[in-house]
């Protein structure tokens, strides 16, 4: 009876053994399988970010070119400010219409005593 027990053990340890290399081969099988799924998104993802990082290159050389043309903007909007001013400054020296129509009766009654 002890003798065919530890038959039956025998048979039971190779199957559990038989078994747990069977197990130990599928993790080692999905466990390669998993990896190379894992390499294959992150190499999708590289090129997704790589692609990703060139638009923002290319917007941050807008940007760069879009600040230039503000900062000229910026820069004729203060020769014309100042343009303004100087106009503003020398109408205010002038004559207005209603004067001058005033003058030029003044003047025109003026030079009829005259004569």
């Amino acid at each position: 009876m002890a003798e065919e027990i530890k038959k039956i053990l025998e048979e039971y340890k190779k199957d559990t053994d038989n078994k747990i290399a069977e197990v130990r081969h599928h993790f080692d099988e999905k466990t390669e399988e998993t990896k190379r799924h894992f390499d294959m998104v992150a190499e999708n993802l590289k090129g997704e970010i790589k692609a990703v990082a060139e638009q923002v290159g290319a917007n941050a050389e807008k940007l760069a070119e879009h600040n230039q043309r503000f900062d000229q903007i910026e820069d004729n909007f203060g020769v014309i400010k100042s343009d303004l001013g100087f106009i503003k400054n020398e109408l205010h020296q002038k004559v207005s219409r209603d004067e001058f129509v005033f003058l030029e009766k003044r003047v025109s009654k003026l030079e009829t005593k005259v004569k």
